[in-house]
């Protein structure tokens, strides 16, 4: 699930959660809040203290977009993250820019060391699908999977 900076620095966007799960057969331990690196970054104290905060509860958190924004790598090593996702407009030039190439390998080995998984977006060929592969990406996503429908068409299937 996506969250604004503005969502995830409301004092009280934890009470909020919490109540949901109370309200709903939710398993916190199956949600992944995903942030941009700017929310993060915006008071990383306050981050800090949701993020141990939901954590407790089993929550999952993700930097979406990852080396789009103020990449500051500061926040990897203070907030505990789960998982990074490479941003589709890396993803988008594999095959035709090195440099793009070389920094989806840093992102990937970085986040290994780190013990975080690495999620790529906008995966769209199999030559795509198989470089990320090979350098060791963990999860993928992409129209080369399935292109969105609507809902009542999903569950038909």
């Amino acid at each position: 699930m996506n969250v604004t900076s503005g969502q995830f620095y409301r004092t009280d966007f934890v009470t909020s959660l919490e109540l949901l799960f109370g309200k709903y057969p939710v398993d916190p331990g199956g949600l992944v809040l995903e942030f941009t690196e700017s929310t993060l970054i915006a008071d990383i104290d306050a981050a800090r203290e949701r993020i141990e905060a939901l954590r407790l509860r089993g929550v999952h958190f993700a930097i979406d977009d990852f080396g789009t924004g103020y990449s500051s790598l500061t926040y990897l090593s203070q907030l505990s993250l789960d998982q990074l996702k490479i941003d589709q407009s890396f993803v988008q030039s594999i095959g035709t820019d090195p440099s793009n190439a070389a920094i989806i390998r840093a992102v990937i080995e970085m986040a290994r060391v780190l013990g975080l998984e690495v999620l790529a977006e906008g995966v769209e060929t199999q030559e795509q699908l198989d470089f990320l592969r090979l350098e060791g990406c963990d999860l993928f996503q992409g129209y080369l999977f399935g292109r969105p429908v609507p809902a009542a068409e999903f569950r038909a299937e």
